[in-house]
């Protein structure tokens, strides 16, 4: 099916390889009926079950859906066959933006075209609730009329992803890319951290290079949080001071679309595009056969074992990146430099080698023998809540489990309500005591930490 010149669904001829990651390769093809061509991407089903990458593309998909525009390659069809899903895209033949750029800096006026592009349709995704989160020009590519086309919603976020305090909280991006309040780790705003994103790429289309720049990537991050670049004398003065507002690392005060597009630099020459209506029944056809896709995996017995354990395992771990990794390091909490003068919440982590069900159990095991907790699991959270009154109300507490690798846990408590000083008491007396089977080591005991 992979072949030059094979038949996908007898529908489409299949062409030259157009690249490949480690669980798809994309294609070029003819659509036979029309002659067309479109870009194929084939998904290895069962390597995206065996990573839980089922979920990312689902969303991908969806997000898709909400976004039809101009600028963002469009998603035609999916179909499957036993081992494989394939999505049949539209063809954009200017490639990445990144190659361009990679030959050396574009002229203001091109720089400007491109980045009016990206803020108009980011502005648009923005509008129905998506949130991008990794912005780049390797995700942006050219049509041959030389228009912005965005690409790559694998990491992106809907409205609904919001937690209770109104941000999103998963730390993902390209690290010389992401906004300074990603990397905090303490909840962001998916609008502005896209800004900041935009601004990046408006950077390095102007200079050639990145903002921030450095071989040791703590250091490069250190810049980031403070905001530290420095514009080439080539830069016109008014785009160094529209950088400023952009990549302001205080999210509170970065500037937002609105304000954006009233910038004299950015309104030269700025046309709005008109956004053709949705396609209605096509589109919807278009989800049916996402679901259609993924439902017909379900026959294999292979998979049918994989729902088996996440039916009797309902928490899953959420996957630690470089990011979240980096940030556990002595030295590199950068939560001072957001968090000054507030009243921040006590949290502590553990390390353990013992698989998630079994901290599951434990903590349930806990929360029965203390008749003081009711344990509700949401994603891969635990969440505590008390049932005693305390000077300040009920107690709260968030366990969530990450997973380093599949041997290697890490487990982050974190209060969510009552009294600071009822939890640490929790924490030392009775909670701890409690874990010692199965904590390896405790952040902060040096002695132990050494031994990592």
């Amino acid at each position: 099916m992979e072949k030059k010149g094979a038949l996908l669904m007898k529908k489409y001829e299949i062409g030259r390889l157009l690249g490949q990651g480690t669980f798809a390769k994309v294609y070029h093809a003819r659509n036979l009926e029309s002659g067309e061509s479109v870009a194929i991407k084939i998904v290895d089903k069962e390597k995206i079950l065996k990573v839980g990458l089922i979920d990312q593309i689902k969303r991908e998909i969806s997000v898709m859906r909400l976004v039809e525009h101009p600028n963002i390659v469009q998603l035609y069809e999916v179909m499957a066959s036993k081992n494989k899903i394939y999505f049949a895209m539209e063809y954009v033949r200017g490639g990445e933006l990144f190659n361009k750029v990679a030959k050396g800096r574009l002229k203001e006026d091109i720089a400007r075209k491109y980045f009016q592009q990206l803020i108009g349709v980011i502005d648009f995704c923005h509008s129905r609730g998506v949130y991008h989160r990794d912005l780049k020009p390797e995700n942006l590519l050219l049509d041959e009329k030389g228009n912005l086309k965005i690409s790559d919603f694998g990491l992106s976020a809907l409205w609904e992803s919001r937690r209770q305090d109104g941000l999103l909280h998963t730390t993902c991006g390209t690290p010389a890319y992401v906004a300074p309040e990603v990397i905090n780790k303490r909840g962001y705003d998916g609008a502005k951290a896209d800004m900041w994103s935009c601004g990046v790429v408006l950077f390095v289309l102007l200079a050639g290079f990145l903002p921030f720049q450095d071989s040791n990537l703590m250091q490069m991050y250190r810049k980031i949080t403070k905001g530290e670049f420095k514009c080439p004398n080539w830069f016109p003065p008014e785009v160094k001071k529209l950088l400023s507002r952009i990549l302001d690392p205080n999210p509170s005060s970065r500037i937002n679309v609105c304000k954006l597009v009233e910038n004299s630099w950015f309104k030269k020459g700025y046309k709005q595009i008109e956004i053709p209506p949705p396609r209605g029944v096509q589109k919807n056809k278009l989800i049916m056969d996402v679901h259609n896709s993924f439902e017909s995996s379900s026959s294999s017995s292979e998979n049918a074992e994989l729902e088996t354990i996440t039916n009797t395992n309902p928490v899953r771990p959420t996957c630690f990146n470089a990011f979240d990794i980096i940030s556990l390091s002595q030295g590199f909490d950068l939560s001072g430099l957001f968090e000054s003068g507030r009243d921040c919440k006590k949290e502590s982590r553990f390390t353990t080698t013992k698989p998630a069900s079994t901290i599951v159990s434990k903590f349930e095991e806990i929360a029965m023998n203390e008749s003081r907790f009711n344990v509700k699991k949401k994603g891969g959270t635990l969440k505590l809540q008390g049932c005693r009154e305390g000077r300040k109300g009920q107690l709260g507490i968030d366990a969530e489990i990450c997973e380093v690798t599949p041997s290697f846990f890490v487990v982050e408590l974190k209060k969510t309500a009552g009294d600071t000083f009822e939890y640490q008491d929790f924490c030392d007396h009775q909670l701890k005591p409690s874990l010692k089977d199965i904590v390896w080591t405790w952040q902060g005991n040096e002695q132990e930490q050494s031994q990592i």
